[in-house]
């Protein structure tokens, strides 16, 4: 984390070595957290004021981020001494989520600088309030029926709306507008075992336990089923929330996904580079040949299939995921 001089924020660097090796979060989840703290302390520098104090003034930072452009809150300076800032009544520059993103790292940030004391204790107070337990649900008031939490001061009202899924009819254009068989595995793999893009980016061969019974392999679980596991993968995959245990998070698959794998792994060996990787999903027909495909070209073949398949729009990794898991739900599945 550099500032406008290019010289390293020591607290801000510190803080994110904590979120991506303290805490093992992802390199992707460390990314959007220096993202969120840029943009703070940019308005505390282009405002005149003192990150470790600001937070008194969160108010003005959010509106700042709700109507500030790319000119003003861009990483160039805004030109000229005398810009004046837009504000309400202005066309809105971010979305209350995005902006509910941002407060969320910026207080993980000033929390941290808290707890190693580069911020003052009294900030605590700014940035959070004491309040009833009363709102929150029933399952997460524990054994206390009346109590009293700790609540952020700054809140941004985030419209509730359902994440969009994909249909089984554009699954299935999906699947009939492949041209191979390890795009087909792929629909299904994401489509019917609900992975996340990063755990079905980061699959290696010794995961693929589709055998009714996986003992001889030391695994107990019964019936076809993969596991996914956090490694630090060459091509960025990072499975999200694993046990800290082997073997990992495990899915069943049906044998429609078990079917679609053997069609792909004979379609795989039969290709000169196709058995040099670990990896589940390779390139097979695009450079650089043999290595692990990423989460990126998980998305862009779907933009392909749904192109090709004529749909109405994009289906993404995570439509397919969202329809695996209603369609668990729909059939009474936790």
């Amino acid at each position: 984390m550099l500032d406008d001089d290019l010289a390293v924020v020591p607290e801000a660097d510190a803080f994110l070595r904590h979120v991506r090796f303290g805490k093992d979060q992802a390199e992707l989840t460390t990314r959007t957290y220096a993202g969120h703290i840029a943009l703070y302390l940019r308005w505390c520098i282009r405002t005149g004021r003192d990150w470790r104090v600001a937070a008194e003034e969160f108010g003005l930072f959010v509106v700042w981020l709700k109507f500030g452009t790319k000119q003003v809150t861009g990483i160039d300076r805004p030109p000229g001494t005398g810009l004046v800032y837009p504000g309400p009544g202005a066309e809105r520059a971010r979305e209350p989520a995005r902006i509910q993103n941002v407060l969320t790292g910026v207080r993980q940030f000033l929390l941290y600088g808290i707890t190693t004391k580069a911020v003052p204790a009294h900030v605590m107070a700014q940035l959070y309030e004491v309040a009833e337990n009363w709102d929150l649900p029933e399952q997460a008031r524990g054994e206390v029926v009346t109590g009293y939490r700790m609540r952020p001061r700054h809140r941004v009202q985030v419209p509730r709306k359902k994440g969009e899924r994909a249909t089984d009819r554009e699954i299935v254009a999906l699947f009939l507008a492949c041209h191979n068989a390890r795009d087909r595995f792929i629909v299904l793999l994401l489509g019917r075992a609900g992975l996340r893009p990063g755990g079905a980016a980061g699959l290696r061969r010794e995961d693929m336990h589709f055998m009714p019974d996986s003992t001889a392999l030391g695994c107990t679980k019964q019936g076809s089923h993969l596991h996914t596991l956090r490694r630090d993968n060459p091509n960025g995959a990072w499975a999200k929330r694993q046990p800290t245990a082997a073997p990992g998070r495990w899915k069943p698959v049906d044998h429609l996904v078990v079917l679609a794998y053997d069609q792909y792994v004979l379609e795989r060996m039969a290709l000169p580079h196709g058995p040099e990787s670990d990896f589940v999903l390779v390139n097979l027909f695009a450079e650089p040949l043999g290595a692990p495909m990423t989460t990126y070209s998980l998305g862009e073949l779907l933009g392909r299939l749904s192109k090709r398949a004529g749909l109405s729009r994009r289906i993404t990794p995570r439509m397919l995921r969202r329809a695996a898991g209603s369609n668990v739900a729909d059939a009474g599945g936790g």
